[in-house]
């Protein structure tokens, strides 16, 4: 779900934070993308007279087929793509994975009676509302990655939460994602439809967290709790608040502490046991990777291995694959004029590592990023 609303929000008091762009201005870019969701509008969009695409033997093969080619047209414009995927969901998501549960089994009943009453356009809409990534789709995704020499990196909680960690360590410029909740956690800059621009014809929205911050009038610390107030993916927020009394509200108190001891309860429902705090906290220090633990290399596509996996166990055509393999070898051994912003900024050593640990886990499972291309952005 991600954050409801704030897109709307930035919109109407921070439009001069959102720039639309086309994929050619990313030339040079380190971007950190959220491999779930990505593998999710793949599952959605990639689709064969109604249903995923299928190899001979059954399996599944639309995760594959966007991953391999949309990771191929962002190299051919220049962008190094790390994928980010989720570990295990925080305790506080479990409301909020009930709730998606629930909506699968109503979406899973009116399927049946689309089904039985001959709906075409209601069996596919509620076919895509069960589709749901799967550990074996993630799985087969790293392999593809492992093959291509794609650097993926597995996070021990949150996924947008590590991209934001990674963008604020300095390994890469963005988050790329749909959902908004990658600025709570800190991303500075955020790239929306940047997975899908080129096939719906949309351009890809760029949010700078800084120019968020600075339209809104509020602190990073004030921004967190306007997004818990909007509603969030740990929290239920307070019934009767919308949108626009909640920027009301933190722009005049600058707090939810504050808030609650000045609004109507009778009016506004409070939620019981409402763990703002906690949630608060989870956004400030998320569980990611710590700096030290992240190592980002470029590897050598895998050719033959490439064919085994994608031509003979998947189905796709030789011919294609093997055009894939010719691009990523042409990005990696290529020499290209880098980025002109990158001759003019300025750089830190210890200090930016200092900061880039800062709201990390200090326990986080030791796990090392794998494949990939060196630090920077």
């Amino acid at each position: 779900m991600g954050i409801q609303g704030l897109s709307k929000v930035i919109g109407d008091y921070a439009p001069s934070a959102v720039k639309e762009n086309e994929i050619k201005n990313f030339f040079g870019r380190k971007v950190a993308i959220d491999a779930s969701m990505c593998i999710y509008q793949f599952l959605i969009a990639v689709r064969q007279e109604g249903n995923m695409l299928t190899n001979a033997d059954g399996e599944t093969t639309s995760h594959l087929m966007g991953i391999f080619y949309r990771t191929l047209r962002m190299i051919d414009h220049g962008i190094k793509p790390v994928y980010v995927f989720d570990g295990k969901p925080p305790d506080m998501k479990s409301g909020e994975l009930s709730k998606r549960a629930g909506r699968r089994e109503e979406a899973q009943k009116a399927l049946e009676k689309a089904e039985e009453a001959g709906e075409a356009e209601n069996v596919e809409k509620f076919s895509k509302r069960l589709v749901k990534v799967t550990k074996e789709h993630n799985e087969e995704c790293k392999q593809l990655l492992g093959l291509m020499g794609i650097p993926f990196v597995e996070a021990p909680c949150e996924a947008e939460a590590q991209c934001a960690s990674l963008v604020k360590g300095g390994h890469v410029y963005a988050t790329g994602t749909e959902d908004m909740d990658a600025l709570t956690f800190g991303s500075t800059v955020l790239l929306r439809h940047l997975t899908f621009s080129e096939a719906r014809k949309m351009p890809i929205k760029e949010f700078s967290l800084e120019k968020v911050l600075a339209g809104l009038e509020l602190s990073y610390e004030e921004f967190i709790d306007l997004c818990i107030l909007l509603g969030c993916d740990y929290c239920d927020s307070i019934r009767g608040i919308g949108p626009k009394r909640a920027v009301d509200l933190i722009k005049q108190h600058r707090s939810i502490e504050a808030v609650l001891k000045n609004i109507d309860t009778k009016k506004y429902t409070i939620p019981e046991d409402w763990p703002f705090e906690q949630a608060r906290e989870l956004f400030k220090q998320p569980d990611v990777l710590k700096d030290s633990e992240v190592e980002l290399k470029w590897t050598e596509p895998k050719e033959e291995e490439l064919i085994k996996f994608m031509v003979e166990e998947k189905g796709f055509n030789e011919d294609r694959i093997r055009n894939g393999c010719k691009k990523l070898q042409k990005a990696r051994h290529g020499s290209t004029q880098g980025r002109l912003d990158s001759f003019f900024k300025v750089t830190s050593t210890t200090s930016t590592k200092r900061k880039s640990t800062e709201g990390t886990k200090g326990g986080a499972t030791k796990k090392k990023a794998k494949g990939g291309f060196k630090r920077g952005r």
